[in-house]
This record gives C-alpha cells, structure tokens and sequence, in this order.
C-alpha cells in the first residue's frame, strides 16, 4: 500500500524551530468559548436601521431607465421616494 503524501510541505519540522509567541501574537489571537469564535465580529457590522427587501412591480421601461443610469440605482430610487414623502432627515 502506498503512503499518501502531504499536499504542502512542512514549514518547518524540528519543535525547536518553531515561532517564538511574543505578546503581540497572543493580542491579535482568535479566542474561542469551546467551538464557536468568542471575541471577533466577522463581516459587516450591524445597520441601525437596515433596510428592507421587498417585491416592488415597475413598468419596463421605467425599469430600464434606471437600471440603464449606473449602480447604485437602487439607492437612488430610495433616495426620490424619501424625497418624494419629505422624509429627507429620518431614517
């Protein structure tokens, strides 16, 4: 039977070589309660007021008008309809 090899070699192999842990290594350490990441937040933080989605049916070619001005058409629909019902400073 043939012995499977690794897919990347070793770094290194003698224990004595292996990195010192400076206090900046244990500072910037992932910290885990059991299995699940205790300390860092991933991704985006959390909107104070996120958004909605919705199904919203509009005419083709009003549709392709807007789609046709770049990206971001979506948040400038949001835009003229805040400015349309005069809800310019809430959110």
């Amino acid at each position: 039977m043939t012995a499977k090899k690794r897919s990347t070699p070793a770094t290194w192999k003698d224990p004595d070589d292996a990195p010192e842990l400076t206090e900046d290594f244990f500072k910037n350490a992932d910290l885990y309660e059991g299995t699940k990441l205790k300390s860092k937040t991933r991704g985006r933080p959390k909107s104070a007021s996120p958004k909605e989605p919705v199904k919203l049916r509009l005419d083709a070619d009003v549709l392709a008008a807007l789609r046709a001005s770049g990206e971001g058409w979506q948040t400038r629909i949001n835009d003229a309809l805040r400015a349309s019902l005069k809800l310019a400073g809430q959110l």
